[in-house]
């Protein structure tokens, strides 16, 4: 790693009500300083829910980064009733944090798999009986720690819809041609709801 930018220092510098801010202090093979940057988020799981009639099922809600509505598919971030009892949780030896901000993605699969399941059923109202792996995405992989584990859910159930206090939403549903031209048209900008969208075109349609 010697001839590698490498970091020699992490520093909190601010906290807010969901993030952690930090400043990296970075060191180039040359003995250069450089700073960067670094957000700490939970981990999270979004899920596209197809129903009995082939539609698929989105929420639109406001947000505030946006000052408007988005499109998205249902999604929310990693609680510790995840971890707690998976086999992520036991590998982790009683440390649910590191699951929740820095663990290995590919070992938290039972939890990421009880948080989508969770997010589906509390703002849907659906719970779905198959899950189907897309694949891991970060928002911004220069400046966000959050991983969000991406699903496909099928053969939904009913279940019942437990909103968080904050969520103010509407269930949509639409057919696939119609979302497709969603994304085509910048109806639907949000990151996961877009790869989530094409990965169920290209592997179910």
């Amino acid at each position: 790693m010697s001839d590698k930018i490498r970091k020699i220092e992490r520093t909190l510098k601010y906290t807010g009500h969901r993030v952690k801010v930090y400043e990296d202090t970075m060191i180039t093979p040359e003995g250069e300083k450089l700073y960067y940057d670094y957000v700490e988020n939970r981990n999270g799981a979004g899920i596209l829910l197809v129903d009995e009639d082939g539609k698929l099922v989105l929420v639109r809600q406001y947000r505030q980064v946006l000052d408007g509505e988005s499109i998205e598919i249902p999604a929310g971030c990693m609680e510790p009733d995840d971890v707690a009892g998976s086999s992520a949780g036991d590998q982790a030896a009683g440390a649910p944090e590191d699951i929740l901000t820095k663990g290995e993605a590919p070992e938290n699969m039972e939890a990421f798999q009880k948080c989508a399941r969770r997010e589906a059923e509390e703002e849907t109202g659906l719970v779905p009986g198959k899950l189907h792996f897309i694949n891991y995405i970060v928002a911004s992989v220069g400046l966000f720690s959050e991983r969000t584990a991406v699903f496909i859910g099928t053969d939904c159930k009913p279940g019942d819809i437990n909103r968080d206090s904050d969520e103010y939403m509407d269930v949509i549903r639409i057919t696939p041609d119609e979302a497709l031209k969603y994304v085509e048209t910048g109806k639907i900008h949000d990151s996961k709801t877009i790869i989530a969208i094409y990965a169920y075109l290209l592997k179910f349609c």
